[in-house]
């Protein structure tokens, strides 16, 4: 615990303040985009940070609602037929993540292949950066939080790109780019370290400059001047009185339903499969490289569900933006995360007049940073040179992400990933080597049927009057056919004056020397 408050503690409220701004504009996108009024993202984002950051183990990940499950939750809203019904079934999807979590069920995690999981960073990182272009040049039709390819205006993630360079916000540009240029200056070691300035991480600064230049803006330029959708919008009490308007109770007098089961498990099965992707990417960009338990992140992230389906909040999941700015920003420890849900919930509360007046193209520099850092050119190098089983997957996995969406792009990539490992495990299963006429065939591992035409393949290189050894010593399972194939090859043998040695068969070959 000294620990947690001690050495670590600069480093985390730090973190959590980038994760705060970057945490903030995307709860209410995400809300909103979801057809929920706006309060139910905050509230969701409260909640995944100081109830699922403390019942986490990841020391990094950062959850809140999910861009990944917005045209579930849409969907679900509008079969549920209201806000307070479709909360009755987050509240048993969250008891059936408590359930997955206690049955131990998160080892399917560890199941994701490697490739896999580092395209789906550099799609996210992509997709960040695409989605952010509109919003720093002031076009701001789209909501933040939306990540998705198809728009439900029928444009897409490009041509929002071509209608932004036509119809930007002159205002907006100099935002973008003073704030760009702090948070570049920021990532030397000389200001980031700085006892003055660096007290405070680049992120904040950035928005600060956005919000005094906006203010300028109504005194030298006012048609530059940005307002309305061009800004942070949150609810403004009257007083802390009013807390409870902004509050839904679930409704439950549908469970005995079959639609309110299917909504309850849709949520339970998807969020659980976003969580795991997340929580394992998030160890893999985790500098100190520790291992989050994954059942006992599904259990906190069933309770987290849970408690923001009873208090009006929308589906949580782990999600790798605020995850990665989390880690970007040198984050030590989950204090970081529950410091960010703690910053979510005070500060909306007591400051929104404030935060209102934050410009969402200083945000998308924060953002900017952020994908790159998770697409850097240097990624794709690396990633080609552990060659083309670790490549394919990996580009196929970014693309199927950019143009589909966040899981059906996950289940393209490990369909090609799944693919490349078992060719590799079939190419391995048999191998033979040669020296001076002299050959060893090697069985390794499992040798299935599946085999079959390779093993015969490898046996037919073998020329009359060579000796080989047969090893088996790896081999833990070698299916009947493949014997067949072995005592064909030996009974053989003598006519091509071939000498046989045979180690580490639990059975007797028909050796014939």
């Amino acid at each position: 615990m000294n620990n947690l408050f001690g050495s670590n503690l600069k480093y985390d409220l730090k973190a959590s303040l980038v994760v705060f701004l970057v945490a903030l504009p995307l709860c209410l996108g995400i809300a909103v985009a979801s057809g929920a009024p706006p309060m139910s993202g905050l509230i969701a984002g409260i909640v995944g940070g100081i109830v699922i950051g403390s019942l986490s183990g990841s020391n990094v990940s950062v959850s809140g609602p999910a861009a990944g499950l917005t045209v579930i939750v849409l969907d679900s809203i509008n079969s549920m037929g209201s806000l307070p019904l479709f909360l009755g079934t987050l509240v048993v999807a969250g008891l059936i993540q408590v359930g997955l979590g206690i049955a131990k069920a998160g080892v399917i995690g560890y199941y994701f292949p490697h490739s896999v999981i580092k395209g789906m960073l550099t799609a996210i990182g992509l997709i960040l950066i695409l989605k952010q272009i509109p919003h720093a040049l002031g076009y701001d039709v789209d909501l933040m939080g939306d990540q998705a390819f198809l728009q439900a205006d029928d444009h897409n993630t490009f041509s929002e790109i071509y209608y932004a360079f036509k119809y930007s916000s002159f205002g907006a540009i100099p935002i973008v780019l003073i704030a760009l240029g702090i948070l570049i200056a920021f990532e030397k070691p000389k200001l980031k370290h700085h006892k003055i300035f660096g007290a405070v991480p680049g992120a904040l600064w950035a928005v600060i400059s956005g919000i005094v230049i906006n203010s300028l803006y109504g005194i030298w330029k006012p048609e530059w001047q940005l307002g309305g959708e061009h800004l942070v919008s949150i609810p403004v009490l009257g007083n802390l009185g009013e807390i409870g308007d902004l509050l839904t109770f679930p409704d439950f007098s549908m469970i005995g339903e079959s639609t309110f089961w299917v909504v309850a498990l849709t949520i339970a099965i998807i969020g659980s499969l976003e969580t795991l992707l997340s929580i394992d990417a998030a160890d893999k960009l985790d500098p100190l490289k520790r291992i989050s338990p994954p059942s006992k992140e599904l259990f906190a992230q069933g309770v987290g569900n849970t408690v923001s389906g009873l208090i009006g909040g929308l589906p949580i999941t782990a999600v790798i933006v605020r995850s990665s700015a989390n880690i970007a920003s040198g984050a030590r420890t989950k204090m970081s995360a529950i410091f960010h849900g703690v910053l979510l919930m005070i500060l909306v509360l007591s400051i929104p007049n404030i935060l209102n007046m934050i410009p969402l193209s200083c945000l998308a520099a924060v953002l900017f940073v952020v994908g790159y850092k998770l697409a850097k050119p240097a990624i794709f190098v690396n990633i080609y040179r552990n060659g083309w089983d670790q490549f394919i997957p990996f580009i196929v996995t970014v693309v199927a992400i950019l143009f589909t969406d966040l899981l059906v792009g996950i289940g393209i990539g490990m369909v090609f990933g799944l693919f490349f490992v078992m060719k590799t495990n079939f190419v391995r299963a048999v191998t033979l080597t040669e020296m001076n006429g002299n050959y060893l065939l090697k069985l390794q591992k499992d040798v299935s049927f599946l085999n079959k035409a390779l093993l015969m393949k490898q046996l037919e290189k073998i020329p009359a009057g060579s000796k080989v050894i047969i090893n088996a010593q790896k081999a833990q399972f070698i299916d009947h056919d493949i014997q067949e194939v072995l005592n064909d090859f030996i009974a053989s043998c003598s006519d091509k004056k071939i000498s046989i040695t045979i180690e580490g068969f639990n059975y007797k070959l028909h050796e014939k020397v």
